[in-house]
């Protein structure tokens, strides 16, 4: 696969192209681009480091090592939002009927990274006011980026930030996020390519992994309206952790990713 999409970066080609045209030979150059490339892999460079890119909810992002490559796992965050949208459009049918006014959704992706989950939600909340906080001005201009190539970037307002301390004051209905959540006991365990390549801010969170979740906890609290949700990515190590740093939230949830293993929480304040 790695090779794969080495030889598609190297031709600027997509994989139907590549698989159409099999006779296809490399000129001397592209021999060249390709070996370099096959080159840094072979060090444990990522390939979508070398290729500046990476697939997410159908979007082409660029990334950087100064973001978090992002993963099919995360788009299990993505599923639960859409879920739990669901279940408020049907309370909000109800109130229209009653002759109430509708919401304005408001949702907020803390260390958006690349950018990764806001976009996805700005694809799929096209009139949600969307905004994205990260604590690294590299990975905002990543996001940036991503959010302009999109032409998405008038639908998310951007925050440099640590979690949401600098955010203007208001009501949430959803505070998302894929925080760091390894713990450092655990580095052995992280692939070599993740520990020697990938940011280290947006992967270890400290000593138990639990860190930068007991921070987030409480300022999603503030920030979400009566009865909003936050939704987070965590790992099965730290699945009974949460559990207890959301006591007194209702309607708590962790639910398992395709392999069985717990990777999303939600709760409702």
């Amino acid at each position: 696969m790695n090779a794969e999409l080495l030889i598609m970066f190297t031709l600027d080609c997509d994989r139907s192209y590549l698989y159409a045209h099999p006779e296809r030979e490399l000129t001397a150059d592209e021999q060249r681009r390709y070996d370099e490339a096959i080159a840094r892999r072979e060090t444990g460079v990522p390939a979508q480091y070398i290729t500046g890119h990476q697939e997410f909810w159908g979007l082409d992002l660029i990334v950087s090592p100064a973001v978090l490559i992002p993963r099919p796992e995360t788009e299990h965050v993505v599923e639960t939002v859409l879920e739990l949208a669901r279940l408020g459009d049907a309370d909000e049918s109800q109130q229209q009927r009653a002759g109430a006014p509708a919401p304005h959704v408001r949702i907020v992706d803390v260390g958006t990274g690349s950018g990764a989950i806001a976009l996805a939600l700005a694809k799929e909340f096209p009139t949600a006011e969307i905004h994205a906080t990260d604590i690294s001005a590299e990975s905002l201009e990543v996001a940036h980026a991503n959010a302009a190539r999109h032409e998405l970037g008038k639908r998310i307002k951007f925050h440099h930030t640590d979690l949401l301390d600098a955010l203007p004051r208001q009501e949430f209905d959803f505070v998302i996020s894929n925080p760091p959540y390894v713990g450092q006991s655990e580095e052995d365990q992280v692939q070599l390519e993740v520990r020697k390549f990938e940011p280290r801010d947006a992967v270890f969170a400290g000593p138990t992994g639990l860190e930068v979740i007991e921070r987030l906890i409480p300022q999603a609290r503030e920030a979400l309206r009566p009865g909003g949700w936050l939704v987070f990515e965590i790992s099965a190590t730290i699945a009974d952790g949460v559990q207890r740093l959301l006591a007194g939230w209702s309607d708590v949830k962790i639910t398992n990713d395709l392999q069985g293993i717990a990777r999303v929480a939600r709760a409702r304040k």
